[in-house]
């Protein structure tokens, strides 16, 4: 289960973190206490915005970067499997050490990017114009997810939380086993057809990723309120780019399946 122990209280020059539970593909481990000095300036939702914005920009120039050399007919596979793996690695270290996000973070998403800009130029070979509607339709969930937590007209309960922790976890361990018994045995993933059935499977998990949102948004807030340090706005940005990647990969592969049906 994943869970983050992200909510703060300033207790004289260190910050004592308690429990809280959120969800995220990449977070897969959970930590108890964090210390880290209390800055003269807090965590503040700006902050954590820029560094998001920042992050994503960085994404985009990975991206940017395989894109071009897929498009100029280099081979893009060691880069963007070099990504993958790289991006991998820092998701499990990072959690482990926070204070290192500020450092390790722009790496993560550099690499990510890398990753996704020679998925996405595969994809705009065979389906022109499916990235950047995947791109727009992400920013479009992630706003409509964030004005459905601003006006709590969903809230973040113990409940939901649970739910989304548990489904998320079920789908990563059906995304693992898929991967090792297609690279071991004769195994094809059902939901990497276009059949009715998958394109059914991807909208729950697309539907998944977007509830994640609600849980990385209620994190932030948690951490603003209760006055963490201007380091965990790398943190944030951090879980809210995980997430933004992870719902634009999946949209990419909805929109691949409903384009081979028409």
């Amino acid at each position: 289960m994943v869970r983050f122990f992200y909510l703060c209280s300033v207790n004289g020059n260190a910050v004592n973190m308690e429990r809280q539970k959120s969800s995220n593909p990449v977070l897969v481990r959970a930590f108890k206490r964090v210390e880290a000095r209390v800055s003269s300036e807090p965590m503040t939702l700006g902050g954590t915005m820029r560094k998001t914005a920042l992050m994503l920009a960085l994404v985009v120039l990975g991206a940017y970067y395989t894109w071009d050399l897929y498009k100029g007919g280099s081979n893009v596979i060691p880069y963007a499997v070099g990504g993958a793996i790289g991006a991998l690695v820092l998701g499990f270290v990072i959690p482990f050490n926070v204070s290192a996000a500020k450092y390790l973070a722009p790496i993560y998403a550099v690499l990510e990017g890398l990753f996704l800009g020679g998925i996405s130029a595969i994809f705009e070979l065979k389906y022109p114009g499916l990235p950047m509607r995947a791109v727009g339709l992400s920013f479009a969930v992630a706003f409509v997810m964030l004005a459905l937590y601003y006006f709590r007209v969903i809230r973040v309960t113990q409940r939901l939380r649970s739910l989304v922790i548990a489904a998320t976890l079920a789908i990563l361990t059906y995304y693992l086993f898929s991967w090792l018994a297609t690279a071991f045995f004769n195994f094809q993933p059902f939901d990497m057809s276009s059949s009715l059935p998958s394109i059914g499977f991807s909208l729950l998990v697309v539907g998944l990723a977007a509830f994640n949102l609600l849980l990385d948004f209620d994190l932030i807030e948690g951490g603003i309120e209760r006055g963490a340090p201007k380091e965990f706005e790398w943190y944030g940005a951090f879980g809210l780019t995980v997430t933004l990647v992870w719902l634009y990969f999946e949209l990419l592969r909805l929109l691949a399946k409903l384009g081979s049906r028409s």
